[in-house]
């Protein structure tokens, strides 16, 4: 359990996510993440890092009841800044990275993909922002890179999710596959990725990187301020407590 770096094939490094039930992220499992992802970036035999994660789906965002718990705002705090820190080491992680999608990739894990640099998909995998549903709001920034404006502020306010299909049908998957077909077609794109000079591939990751034309550190940040603003005025509180409360209704 936790977070996890391999090396499954030369110039490749594999970091694996495993938070049971649905890896939804404690505060220092994010931190542990992002450690792990500039950890691999650093590594000079590495060329590609692909991210990945065991059990039932990729990433269910933040744990909510670790917030739950906490009668301050230090969980809050703390989310807020590890998901930035995770958020930030896949995009600025000095070779690409390749996320490696399976099941469900909600509120936090729509962060860490969409700052990725390739995405390959399993089927059965939805994307989405639930935050509205559970007393937040944040990586509308990143949901940005991933579909049309229009389409993100749609699923934004409406907490629906989008298919695998649909997202490559808007060009931001590379490709979809089966699930029993995920890990080895997401190792197969980096192993391809990694038989580039190493030093060239972190200059087009940093030259890509300098062409963005969203700062998404900045833009993410701007968001995270209405998540306080919301806490503070007592509404996510509200919203928050309903969490898990309509399922067994």
């Amino acid at each position: 359990m936790g977070v996890s770096t391999s090396d499954p094939d030369k110039g490749v490094a594999l970091v694996t996510v495993d938070f049971p039930p649905v890896n939804a992220l404690p505060v220092q499992g994010w931190y542990d993440l992002a450690d792990a992802l500039r950890t691999a970036g650093r590594d000079p035999e590495v060329r590609c890092v692909v991210l990945a994660a065991d059990g039932r789906g990729f990433n269910a965002g933040v744990d909510i009841k670790e917030m739950q718990r906490d009668t301050g705002h230090a969980a809050l705090i703390g989310a807020n800044r590890g998901c930035y820190e995770a958020f930030a080491a896949v995009y600025e992680c000095e070779v690409p990275v390749v996320a490696a999608v399976n099941g469900f990739c909600l509120g936090g894990g729509i962060g860490l993909v969409g700052n990725a640099d390739a995405i390959v998909a399993s089927d059965d995998a939805v994307f989405g922002l639930p935050e509205l549903d559970r007393g937040a709001l944040g990586a509308a920034t990143h949901l940005a890179r991933l579909v049309p404006q229009h389409l993100m502020r749609a699923l934004y306010y409406t907490s629906r999710t989008a298919t695998a299909a649909d997202l490559h049908a808007h060009g931001s998957v590379w490709k979809v596959v089966p699930p029993g077909a995920l890990r080895g077609a997401a190792l197969e794109l980096a192993a391809e990725i990694a038989r580039k000079d190493g030093c060239l591939i972190r200059l087009a990751k940093a030259a890509i990187n300098g062409i963005d034309p969203v700062d998404v550190r900045r833009s993410y940040r701007f968001e995270q301020g209405f998540t306080f603003e919301a806490n503070l005025s007592g509404v996510a509180d509200r919203v928050r407590d309903t969490f898990g409360k309509e399922e067994r209704a």
